[in-house]
């Protein structure tokens, strides 16, 4: 987060939130109207209910999430949970889950590095990858399994020591390749790619937006309804997160 709004946030979390409750019918769009720090309004992208009467989810630019009266005057950061009869439920990652799939379903087919099995596609995970991890490495090993599975894998980039290090190099051959599929395998077992880096690449926005999502670390595996999987996870497990039968 921005630290100026880290800062503020972070000493605001003791604050009462009990402030009348705008007309529900225009409370989130006034509110967004109003949202400001020292007389600088701040970069809201989206303003919604939640269950707690008189608060609401504030969403800005910068991917950053708080929690907000309905006058803007009271901050709260932080995972907002619902306990209910199944137990604790997250709201906040609930909605980061849906506004993760909804950014990934922007990515067209072109600039993913895609490996589809001969069966039905039952499910498509998107893994969020790097040539120079030993992980990475190991679930790739896993493809071909989750592939007969009926579970299609889709890699984005997210050269995870940044875009000056080898691993970006070699995710912007694999990209570049005519063949990116055969690539990121040859990639996977650790030999050298003689293709260029220098075509028009999505790389760099693509680890851009795996900060964005909340990428951490490789891989990263995305579920279809946007939940985050940090990690390698063997194929059969991951079948059974998906509810598919090995």
């Amino acid at each position: 987060m921005n630290i100026t709004y880290r800062t503020l946030l972070g000493g605001l979390l003791a604050t009462t939130l009990a402030v009348p409750l705008l007309a529900q019918a225009d409370s989130s769009e006034r509110l967004a109207e109003r949202l400001a720090v020292n007389g600088q309004p701040m970069p809201v992208q989206s303003v919604s209910e939640t269950p707690v009467k008189g608060l609401f989810s504030v969403r800005l630019e910068t991917g950053e999430r708080f929690y907000s009266d309905a006058e803007g005057r009271h901050f709260l950061v932080g995972d907002l949970y619902e306990n209910g009869d199944q137990g604790l439920v997250n709201l906040t990652e609930q909605g980061r889950n849906g506004e993760r799939a909804a950014r990934l379903a922007e990515v067209p087919d072109a600039e993913r590095v895609i490996f589809r099995g001969a069966s039905e596609r039952l499910a498509t995970v998107v893994v969020f990858t790097d040539t120079t991890c030993p992980y990475c490495r190991q679930f790739h090993e896993e493809v071909p399994r989750l592939n007969e599975m009926g579970i299609e894998v889709h890699y984005l980039a997210f050269p995870r020591t940044g875009m000056n290090a080898q691993g970006a190099h070699t995710m912007q051959q694999i990209w570049c390749d005519a063949n990116p599929s055969e690539a990121m395998s040859a990639a996977k077992r650790q030999e050298p790619l003689a293709g260029t880096a220098d075509c028009d690449n999505p790389v760099e926005a693509q680890y851009h937006l795996g900060l964005e999502l909340g990428v951490q670390g490789t891989p990263a595996i995305v579920m279809p309804d946007g939940r985050l999987v940090p990690g390698y996870v063997p194929a059969e497990r991951l079948a059974a997160m998906l509810g598919i039968e090995g």
